[in-house]
């Protein structure tokens, strides 16, 4: 964050200020107006039930009763159905580690639930830019908060694991420190909230965490009428290599008449890859495709099959 700027409000990560649904009948915790800063301290996915000494086997008994828990909501002044909401994102600070990890294969989350039967995790310490991974392998941390958004305009609880059309679990790696987001406002206020900050991910999260962290939040708020939006975007001058430049990558590509068995077949390849080229197990590569491989669709006009391919920086091996 700009040295100069300072938050004009805090947010702690008391309970009174956590929610875990999104509602738009919640009551505000802050009311701000256009132009105010706020600093929103945020627990962990999983609501702080693993540390850096939890095992695979306690995260895979963690509880998603309830799961990510939420900084907010805040009351923006003068923001009305049909606006948008510009969340400008002035700066992250974590707290020193994270964790990533995978379910056991039965209950159905990430992409290859049915490859892994066992849960897996590794707790990341974080020093000088990196997270610390095995085999000195460090993945360079930028962080970016997984889930962003406003109360949707339906009444009633909404569970927070699926994004929505006013933003919510967009996993969005790019949403780093000097972007500005758009989200449509549906409800009178707007009703922010923010939480489930990752430290760093591949883009498409593929075993269904990045690195996981506590985090700090700082965001400018401004409302705009001269704006329509159906859903989120945002401006971000991220890099889309972990160092900032071109570099050399790995590439494996999956081919099939189905996007999301491509999706399966490159992450697939890539394991195997990292397996038998990099002496990784094949939970620690599922692990390091979900937090540093990121998927990108490069074809959909050759039909019967389409082609999606995961790239693998080089730069995070020593």
């Amino acid at each position: 964050m700009s040295p100069d700027v300072s938050p004009d409000y805090e947010l702690s990560d008391d309970d009174a200020n956590v929610h875990h649904a999104w509602d738009n009948s919640l009551e505000p915790v802050l009311t701000v107006e256009p132009g105010d800063v706020v600093r929103f301290e945020c627990r962990d996915a999983v609501d702080g039930q693993v540390d850096m000494d939890s095992t695979a086997e306690d995260f895979g008994n963690v509880s998603f009763d309830p799961v990510h828990p939420l900084t907010g909501p805040v009351y923006v002044e003068g923001a009305e159905p049909g606006d948008v909401l510009e969340v400008e994102l002035l700066g992250f600070e974590h707290k020193g580690w994270g964790y990533t990890g995978f379910m056991p294969g039965e209950m159905g989350l990430g992409l290859l639930p049915e490859d892994f039967e066992d849960p897996g995790y590794h707790a990341w310490n974080v020093a000088d830019g990196v997270a610390e991974f095995v085999d000195g392998i460090e993945v360079p941390v930028d962080p970016f908060p997984g889930t962003i958004g406003v109360a949707p305009a339906e009444d009633g609880e909404h569970d927070t694991l699926p994004p929505r059309d006013v933003g919510g679990n967009m996993d969005v790696k790019h949403l780093t420190a000097g972007a500005t987001v758009y989200l449509p406002v549906e409800c009178e206020g707007a009703l922010f909230s923010t939480g489930d900050c990752h430290l760093a991910q591949g883009d498409g999260e593929v075993c269904v965490t990045g690195i996981e962290a506590p985090m700090f939040v700082t965001a400018r708020f401004d409302v705009r009428e001269d704006k329509a939006i159906e859903q989120p975007e945002f401006e971000s001058d991220h890099p889309y290599t972990p160092t900032g430049a071109d570099e050399p990558m790995y590439g494996t590509t999956g081919i099939a008449p189905d996007l999301m068995d491509a999706t399966k077949e490159a992450v697939r390849h890539m394991i195997d890859h990292l397996h038998d080229e990099r002496g990784l197990t094949r939970g620690e590569a599922y692990i390091l495709c979900s937090t540093a491989v990121d998927l990108k669709v490069s074809e959909v006009v050759d039909a019967p099959n389409w082609t999606v391919t995961a790239y693998l920086p080089e730069s995070v091996f020593p």
